[in-house]
């Protein structure tokens, strides 16, 4: 079980991010959450096997279809099982 926490920037927000990525997510397995945050960005926290994490973070690089990324942080975390589904937080 891999873990991550993503930051993704560039004009992330407003254009059905958030909504896509928990879609994404859910197709793939990964659990975990995302939000928005107060500067602009957008915030994500997602778990799953090496694999499928893998996969996630290239959707991260591309964003939803509204949204134009410019950078995305990504961070190793500690994986938290506790997670059920994946929800976007507000």
């Amino acid at each position: 079980m891999r873990a991550i926490r993503a930051i993704v920037r560039g004009q992330v927000q407003g254009v059905y991010f958030r909504a896509f990525t928990r879609d994404e997510a859910g197709q793939l397995g990964v659990t975990g959450w995302v939000r928005n945050n107060p500067d602009g960005s957008v915030e994500c926290f997602a778990q799953a096997p090496e694999d499928k994490i893998e996969v996630f973070i290239r959707f991260l690089h591309e964003g939803s279809p509204g949204s134009r990324v410019e950078e995305v942080q990504l961070r190793e975390e500690t994986p938290q099982l506790r997670l059920k589904g994946f929800e976007i937080r507000y």
